[in-house]
């Protein structure tokens, strides 16, 4: 999505704590049939420009799409000095969205579906658990309802813990290389598609100001503490809205096995799984997967809305 292009469609909100965030509104492609209105919502350090295909997708589909972009990352601000990823609790992003989406419900007609990928799908379904959201139907797509740990989620939840009483909370957990390696590897991790991959470097050299580095210890163990919370939560069963996850089986940065067993739990609960040619960013995949998903969301909101 070029900024250009975007500026027209960007606004600003204010969370009651006086916190300023970047909106985004864009009606559906003239002459489509209004189908509703869909809050997109990205995840860690991304920000609206980088979901502009799949944005357009759904506009292209009858939706008019929202954003925001999260407290502390895009363009709504940061909480650290250096660029680094930091929140100071979970819940600020769930009171973030309630207090948006209550307005944004109050807005215009609809139905009212929204879509959280990664992060933003944790602060979407902890929203539904809550009762503080209570959209027509939510789309998950690579819920980050587990950090993905080499030692296991108790170690890796205790060790984060422990960096954050050694120092600064707020100091990166990891320091991020730009080398030629080192972005392969993200690559990976991220999407097979390496033209996608490549917009995304090239979103960090255009719009610095947009992006985050390396989270903060503070984030991780956060991360672990409330994905955690969550799936101990009883509301999970309560949960009467629809509900379709989408998932990587190949996930190297969530864990796709708690995602399921978390869909698992839920009254209305639907679960697609993409294998071993499918990473993290489902959306901005190599188009045969990306089409996959695509449909699949299509079909579950032609059915379910």
């Amino acid at each position: 999505m070029a900024r250009g292009a975007l500026a027209p469609y960007l606004s600003h909100w204010t969370a009651p704590d006086g916190w300023v965030h970047r909106r985004y509104d864009r009606p559906r492609v003239p002459g489509t049939v209004r189908r509703g209105r869909l809050l997109f919502q990205t995840g860690r350090a991304d920000m609206i420009e980088k979901y502009g295909d799949a944005i357009d997708h759904f506009r292209a589909q009858g939706w008019d799409v929202s954003a925001f972009d999260w407290r502390g990352q895009g363009g709504s601000g940061r909480l650290t000095g250096d660029g680094t990823g930091h929140i100071d609790r979970f819940e600020q992003l769930g009171e973030d969205l309630a207090t948006f989406h209550a307005a944004w419900v109050d807005e215009a007609p609809g139905p009212h579906v929204v879509l959280g990928h990664s992060m933003g799908g944790f602060v979407t379904l902890s929203a539904l658990a809550a009762g503080t959201i209570t959209p027509d139907a939510v789309v998950l797509v690579a819920p980050m309802l587990a950090l993905r740990s080499p030692v296991g989620q108790w170690a890796g939840a205790r060790f984060a813990r422990w960096q954050v009483g050694r120092g600064d909370p707020a100091r990166p957990a990891w320091r991020r290389l730009e080398t030629d390696a080192a972005a392969r590897a993200r690559q990976k991790r991220l999407t097979h598609d390496v033209a996608r991959f490549a917009d995304q470097q090239a979103f960090r050299r255009e719009w610095p100001e947009l992006c985050l580095g390396s989270p903060s210890w503070h984030w991780v163990a956060e991360a672990f503490r409330a994905t955690a919370a969550l799936r101990r939560d009883p509301g999970l069963a309560q949960i009467q809205v629809p509900v379709l996850m989408l998932v990587a089986l190949a996930d190297r940065l969530v864990d796709a096995r708690a995602a399921g067993q978390v869909a698992a739990r839920l009254p209305q609960g639907e679960l697609v799984a993409f294998g071993r040619d499918c990473a993290h960013e489902i959306l901005r995949e190599a188009d045969p997967i990306r089409a996959n998903a695509l449909a699949a969301i299509d079909a579950f909101l032609a059915r379910r809305v």
